[in-house]
C-alpha cells in the first residue's frame, strides 16, 4: 500500500469504532478511492500492509478539519509546500470527495453545494474534449484526467513547483502523472504557448487561477495566442466564476468582448459550469 492519507472525518470515524469496542472496520486510505479492512488494536490502527497508526496520530488527524495528512512513522503531515513563486504556502484543502488546493487561501474549485471531482466534470463535459487537448492550468490534474478519457493526448501546464509536489501527494492527483495520454509541462503558460504550433489543438480548457493572482491569462494577448494553437472548428472553455454575483457577471461580459477581439465566435456562456464557451472559425 502506497502513503495512507487522512483528513479529519476519516480519523474520527475510526477513533469512533474504537471507543464502541469494534476491532475491524472498513477504512479508506486515500481520501475515499478505495477501501480496506482494518484491526483496531489496543494500541492503534493496523493497516493491511502492515503500517500502524498511534490513536494519538489520528487524535491529531480529527481535530484540524482544514487539512489533509500524510501519516508517517513519526506521526501525521500536513500535504502542503512553500511556494517560491507566490511566497506562500500551498496546501491540500479535504471535501467530502476529492481534495482541492489552497493558493493563497483561496480554493481552486467549487466547494459550496459540489466538490471538486463534480465541478471538473462540468467543465469537461461542456467542452467535449476529443483530439490533442490543452490543459493551461494543471493545478491538481483533475482536468487533464479527465479529459484524457475522450481525447487522444492531453497537454498540461504547471507554473508552480509547488502545487506539482502537493498534487503527486493528492491520492487523487496521482494517476494523472502515470497517464500514459497525458503530458505534463513545468512552465509559465503565458510563455510556453508562444512556442506552441498554430492550428495544433483540437480543444483547450482555460481554468486560470482568480484574476488578482495571474491577471495576464484574461488578457487580449494571451486570448490572441489560444485562438492561433486552436485547429479552425477548436473549442475552447475559459472558467470565469459563479453567473449568479455582479462580479461573475462583470467577468463574463469582459472575457467575451476579449475573446470576441481577437476572432472567436460562437460565444456563450455554460452556467452550469460557470465558464464561457468559444470557438475559432471553421475557415
Amino acid at each position: 500500500m502506497a502513503e495512507i492519507v487522512l483528513s479529519a472525518p476519516e480519523a474520527q470515524r475510526l477513533l469512533d469504532a474504537h471507543r464502541r469496542g469494534q476491532t475491524r472496520l472498513q477504512a479508506s486510505p486515500d481520501l475515499n478511492r478505495s477501501r480496506v479492512t482494518v484491526q483496531l488494536l489496543k494500541d492503534g490502527v493496523l493497516w493491511p500492509d502492515g503500517q500502524r497508526t498511534p490513536w494519538e496520530h489520528l487524535q491529531t488527524v480529527a481535530e484540524h478539519s482544514n487539512a489533509v495528512f500524510v501519516l508517517t512513522p513519526q506521526g501525521p503531515e500536513p500535504i502542503r509546500a512553500y511556494s517560491p513563486l507566490t511566497e506562500r504556502v500551498v496546501a491540500l484543502y479535504p471535501t467530502s470527495r476529492a481534495p482541492t488546493v489552497l493558493l493563497s487561501g483561496i480554493p481552486m474549485h467549487r466547494v459550496q453545494g459540489t466538490d471538486p471531482w463534480r465541478d471538473t466534470q462540468a467543465k469537461v463535459r461542456a467542452l467535449r474534449p476529443r483530439g490533442w487537448v490543452l490543459d493551461t492550468c494543471m493545478g491538481l490534474g483533475y482536468s487533464a484526467l479527465q479529459a484524457a478519457a475522450t481525447a487522444d493526448r492531453v497537454l498540461t501546464v504547471e507554473i508552480d513547483p509547488a502545487v506539482l509536489e502537493v498534487a503527486r501527494r493528492n491520492p487523487w492527483s496521482q494517476p494523472v502523472f502515470q497517464h500514459p495520454r497525458v503530458h505534463i509541462v513545468q512552465a509559465d503558460v503565458a510563455t510556453l504557448i508562444q512556442s506552441l504550433p498554430s492550428g495544433f489543438f483540437s480543444a483547450i480548457l482555460h481554468d486560470p487561477p482568480q484574476f488578482a493572482l495571474a491577471g495576464e491569462l484574461y488578457g487580449q494577448d494571451f486570448y490572441a495566442e489560444l485562438f492561433r494553437v486552436l485547429k479552425p472548428g477548436g473549442r475552447l472553455f475559459h472558467y470565469v466564476g459563479s453567473p449568479s454575483t455582479r462580479m461573475g457577471r462583470n467577468m463574463t461580459r469582459g472575457v467575451a468582448r476579449r475573446l470576441q477581439a481577437v476572432g472567436f465566435e460562437r460565444i456563450r456562456p455554460v452556467p452550469r459550469a460557470f465558464g464561457i464557451l468559444a470557438q475559432r472559425p471553421r475557415t
